[in-house]
């Protein structure tokens, strides 16, 4: 009889997911989830809809003054974002 390594069902759920590439849509969640921790809430105020496409970060902002604040702190942001997962999720963010 061949001996098993005996996995956690932690390992095996993590396994599964890098297997079936879904581990990046679980950060790409978390990445959506805390925007509010990471710009703010009067940021968050004017931040209509978000969501990431190919490592883009696509965020809708109903203040177009507020947009372009944004967008001449776009690294620091992509940075900030990038850290809460500790992995290089989002490449690029557009702010429409």
């Amino acid at each position: 009889m061949k001996k098993v390594q005996a996995q956690s069902v932690g390992e095996i759920i993590t396994s599964y997911l890098k297997e079936e590439h879904l581990d990046t849509k679980i950060y790409e969640q978390r990445i959506i989830m805390h925007w509010n921790d990471v710009v703010g809430p009067a940021v968050n105020r004017y931040t209509v809809n978000r969501y990431i496409v190919d490592g883009k970060l696509i965020v809708y902002l109903s203040s177009a003054a507020l947009r372009n604040e944004l967008l001449m702190h776009k690294s620091k942001l992509i940075k900030a974002l990038n850290e809460i997962v500790d992995r290089e999720i989002i490449k690029d963010i557009i702010i429409k």
